[in-house]
């Protein structure tokens, strides 16, 4: 089908121009309304309907854990935990910033990552915390430095360029 022919039987033709400053000229894609998004291929579908399942299991448990946790407990290597939380967002912003740095697309699993990682850093360390200057450091922690450095990784991980590896 041509664009002359859709013009003619009243039927808009529709063009998404992608600009780059790195490429000479710019790519048309025609953008068909009728068109279907292709189908995920059935390994793909399955393993999506396998989190799903996963997922909504899930649901119960969280209720069994908020009636059954205690409000308190004792943790035998609570240095460990909080250390190797913040290695591991030590070097997810390593890896992402040398990766955006190098213009590497892999940049964005790397921010993805970290972006979870410093809002999960965030999450535990103000509902942690005790009442005081404790919650009051977690909150400008959280507010400061953890947040804002997971919403540039998440944007980072959003607006990966649309080029070849």
């Amino acid at each position: 089908m041509t664009e002359r022919g859709d013009r003619e039987r009243g039927k808009p033709m529709r063009q998404l121009v992608l600009h780059d400053e790195e490429m000479a000229g710019a790519e048309v894609i025609r953008l068909d309304e009728d068109a279907e998004e292709p189908r995920p291929a059935r390994g793909m579908r399955r393993a999506g309907w396998l989190l799903v399942t996963c997922g909504l299991a899930l649901l119960p448990w969280l209720y069994v854990l908020a009636t059954g946790l205690p409000a308190t407990a004792t943790v035998t290597h609570w240095p460990v935990a909080w250390v190797g939380l913040d290695a591991l967002e030590a070097l997810g912003l390593i890896a992402t910033g040398l990766l955006a740095a190098r213009g590497d697309r892999r940049h964005a699993l790397a921010a993805a990552a970290t972006a979870t990682l410093l809002v999960v850093d965030a999450w535990f360390d103000t509902t942690t915390a005790t009442p005081g200057s404790d919650l009051a450091t977690a909150i400008t922690m959280a507010l400061g430095a953890e947040l804002p450095l997971a919403t540039l990784c998440a944007r980072l991980a959003l607006r990966t360029p649309n080029r070849p590896a």
